[in-house]
Order: C-alpha cells, then structure tokens, then sequence
C-alpha cells in the first residue's frame, strides 16, 4: 500500500482533503494532507517558494515515508514538482491536479494569464499576499454555494513570496512517472508547459468533468483516480 502526501493550492490547508482523506485511509493505504507554511493554522509563518518545497520534504522524512504518491493541487504543483524529485526513490508517483508545474528558473507568476508584473502588482498591492478569491469568483466550477462558502471561509491571504521565487529542477520533470487530472470546467486543455510533459512516455492524462477544486466538487471521484494512480 502506497503513502498519499496531499498538498492543496493557493489559500488552502491541509482541510481542504477532508472528504478525500477517509476514502483513501478505507482503501488501506496512508494519508498525510500537509498545509503549507503561511497558511491555514500555519498563518504568519514566513514562507517563500523553497520553503514550500521543504515543507513537503520534511514531511516525508518526518514520517519517514516510502511508496509515496505525492498529490499537488493549483499552485502546489510547483513546490510538489519540485519535491518530488529530491525525495529521491522513496518517490512511487506524482500526481498533479489541474496545477501548474514547476519549470527550472521559473515562478508562478512567469505563467500568469495576465503577466508577471500585474500578479506582481497585485500582491504588492495586498501588503505581499495573494488575496483569496471571493464567491462569485467560484461561479461555473462545479461547486454548491454551501461549498463555496466552504471554501472562501477557511482560506488565508497566500504568501506572495512563494508566488514570485523561481523553481530550482535538477533534471526533465519529464522523467517522473506522473498523472495530470485536467479539470475541463477550468479548460479543455492542459497548459503549454504540461502539454509538452504529457508527451513523455511516464506521463499519464486524465480528465475530470468538474471545476478545478475537484477536492470539494467531486471528491468521490478524484479520490478513486488517485486510488487507480497508486495502482500504476
């Protein structure tokens, strides 16, 4: 049985697993959703890009983990990127949920649909956060309102630091042996970056016909394809 490490996207705590969690823990094998430092019951915490790296490697040695499926939601695809190879063999699969993925010299905001400097500008704005989003920013994504409520109640401003810093990869993400859930209500297709990726022969596809918070819209399902990627 494999060791799930879940990590959530920008705003979010390790709780935004909760309905996830007990269906993977039934099925036999172990669950550690992680919050990151800055946020949830981790606010104030000082936090960069390579912290939130760190964070996941020291969970894992802290526990003393093997046969890990590493799970990175959003914007936690970059730090679980990047984890994920520095964990070394004790690494079974990575599985990226409708998230970025990290790039070697690259941050978050290199990717950003409106530009760097606007995500930049922003976050300068907001006293160096990423502010979370509001209600009617959930609109179309699958969600109920009580779970949008839900969600817009326990997120924390997200630390702009982590946002802004570059990755550091020290081989092809290609490489890795991966899932990639694309979440079509957030886009038909994968980025160009995870395109390219899903080229590789250790890439796997798969698609989810929700929003891109699968955690709170489907998380029946999002839990069975992570159970079928411990499998692989």
């Amino acid at each position: 049985m494999g060791e799930f490490v879940l990590v959530a996207g920008a705003w979010l705590g390790s709780w935004a697993w909760d309905e996830v969690v007990p269906q993977l823990r039934a099925a036999g094998h172990g669950a550690h959703p992680l919050t990151l430092s800055g946020l949830a019951e981790k606010k104030g915490e000082p936090a960069g890009q390579q912290t939130h790296v760190q964070d996941i490697v020291d969970e894992v040695e802290r526990l003393d983990l093997r046969d890990i499926i590493l799970v990175g939601h959003s914007y936690s695809g970059i730090p679980v990127g990047q984890a994920a190879e520095r964990i070394g063999d004790r690494l079974a699969r990575v599985v990226f949920v409708d998230s970025e993925v990290p790039t070697d010299g690259e941050s978050f905001a290199s990717g950003w649909w409106q530009g760097r400097a606007a995500l930049e500008a922003t976050i300068a704005d907001n006293g160096g956060f990423w502010a979370p989003l509001t209600a009617a920013d959930y609109d179309g994504q699958g969600l109920t309102e009580e779970q949008i409520t839900r969600i817009v109640s326990g997120s924390t401003p997200h630390p702009g630091a982590t946002l802004t810093e570059s990755a550091v990869l020290a081989r092809p993400l290609g490489e890795l042996p991966a899932t990639y859930i694309k979440c079509l209500l957030d886009g038909d297709e994968p980025n160009d970056d995870v395109a390219a990726l899903l080229t590789s022969e250790h890439w796997r596809l798969v698609e989810m016909d929700t929003g891109h918070w699968p955690m709170f819209s489907r998380p029946n399902e999002l839990a069975q394809i992570l159970l079928d990627a411990a499998a692989m």
